[in-house]
């Protein structure tokens, strides 16, 4: 933060790549954000109304700053946050930049930027964004308090500059939510991403062998996932005999069973001999119920019987 005659300017930091894709995925550039300000009613006359309560923010931004992170250390949502010096230090550091910049005068893209930064952090650490709001609101209630008491300036006037640094407020909380919304369904897909592959692992036994393991019900979406991970690891290990076992699933429907036949067809054409092993009584005798035809799959009674089959066709190749 550098001081020119009156006014502060806060230092720009180089965007990351994160806060460039949040950037992106936002859809923020200057016409958004020109747009946003319109949402919440922040207009020209505004800038010259923060102006005037410039000083007195800045001369009191520490206990600012202390009463935004006083509030959340009353939650232990916030617990993550406030429990690494490192992490409460940067944020620290940023909420006092935040509020600089918010009696600074200019609400352009630099500005919006700051705001994501501080937004992110706030994702990556897991911050609800009810807590961030019940914050940020206990703040605008103290800078109210703080500028009626010390600003100087008549009753009147302090109120409107009030207003017009809330109106400020407002188009943050709208930047804020959304950064932390779109960190919180990155966090979902992510996790989603890690489950399928969980649910689907497959694992190289050894040179040209792999091991798939199905444990649980499947359904014709796992299925598909069953299919694309195997075919993918068949092509990335160039495997040749692959081990399917399906001691851990209890019951497969004619569209999952059919699902998986063409799976081992896919395999096959790719190169790869596909060994089922495993199959309960109940579940071979649900698909001979269901008419499903088992010719040309080449099935073991268990796991061990699969991968001696196995080695006996590599060593055969």
């Amino acid at each position: 933060m550098r001081l020119h005659g009156y006014h502060y300017v806060v230092p720009a930091h180089p965007k990351t790549a994160t806060e460039q894709a949040a950037l992106r995925a936002l859809g923020l550039n200057e016409q958004t954000i020109e747009r946003r300000k319109k949402y919440v009613g922040l207009a020209p006359d505004d800038i010259a109304r923060v102006a005037s309560i410039r000083q007195v923010v800045v001369d009191n931004v520490d206990k600012l700053v202390s009463a935004f992170f006083d509030f959340l250390s009353g939650f232990d949502e916030a617990r993550v946050l406030l429990g690494y010096r490192e992490l409460t230090d940067q944020a620290r550091a940023l909420k006092r930049e935040h509020l600089i910049a918010t009696v600074s005068g200019s609400f352009g893209l630099d500005y919006v930027e700051q705001r994501l930064e501080l937004g992110l952090l706030y994702g990556r650490v897991g911050l609800e964004t009810r807590l961030f709001l019940g914050a940020y609101y206990n703040l605008i209630a103290v800078v109210g308090r703080t500028i009626l008491r010390d600003s100087g300036l008549p009753p009147n006037e302090a109120v409107e500059a009030f207003l017009a640094f809330e109106r400020v407020a407002f188009f943050d909380i709208s930047l804020m939510v959304d950064v932390l919304t779109a960190e919180r369904e990155r966090t979902i897909l992510q996790q989603t991403e890690a489950i399928k592959e969980l649910s689907t692992p497959v694992l190289m036994l050894r040179d040209k062998l792999l091991l798939l393991p199905i444990i649980g019900m499947i359904d014709t979406h796992r299925a598909q996932l069953i299919t694309e991970n195997l075919l993918h690891a068949v092509r990335t290990h160039r495997a040749r005999v692959v081990v399917m076992d399906v001691t851990g699933v209890s019951t497969v429907d004619s569209r999952v069973a059919n699902h998986l036949l063409q799976t081992v067809a896919a395999a096959r054409l790719m190169g790869a001999h596909v060994i089922v092993s495993g199959l309960s009584a109940e579940v071979a005798q649900s698909l001979v119920a269901i008419g499903i035809a088992l010719d040309g799959l080449d099935t073991v009674g268990d796991l061990m019987g699969g991968v001696e089959e196995a080695e006996r066709i590599l060593a055969q190749a």
